[in-house]
């Protein structure tokens, strides 16, 4: 069972932008959050959104601030991913606004398919998630198991 402030993505939700360009959360990814729990979006190089919640954006905090100032590569590295990067908290209806930038990136116009990875949940548009379940469907889906020993 999720403890207060620890949430547990799962499950697969599709939502549609309203005119506004708000996404709405689902309340399960979200009765663990304050209003004014800070989320990151950053874009995925696999062509999606990764959303990190709160406890997982402290940990990125975290490992980003220990990096050196002497280490270019870090601070190159820093600076380009988190160009890219949204910090948001949803409003009172569970919605947020996602940069056109993000959305681009993702190829959501309209539609999004919301999945959970329990620490997390990726935003897909729908082409790019029909793309991931082909993916890893069948047998592939058992291979990723095993490998991963689950």
């Amino acid at each position: 069972m999720a403890q207060a402030g620890k949430g547990f993505y799962t499950g697969l939700y599709r939502h549609t932008l309203d005119d506004k360009g708000r996404l709405t959360i689902p309340s399960a990814w979200r009765y663990a959050h304050a209003e004014q729990d800070t989320f990151i979006a950053t874009p995925h190089p696999d062509g999606y959104i990764s959303v990190l919640p709160p406890g997982e954006a402290e940990k990125l905090h975290d490992k980003i601030s220990g990096m050196k100032l002497s280490d270019a590569a870090a601070q190159a590295f820093t600076a380009r991913f988190f160009s890219q990067t949204q910090s948001f908290s949803f409003d009172k209806a569970g919605r947020v606004v996602l940069s056109p930038e993000l959305c681009t990136h993702a190829g959501i116009e309209k539609d999004a398919v919301l999945v959970g990875s329990l620490t997390k949940f990726n935003l897909y548009s729908p082409a790019r998630w029909q793309q991931e379940e082909a993916r890893t469907a069948g047998e592939n889906f058992g291979d990723l198991m095993r490998r991963l020993d689950i």
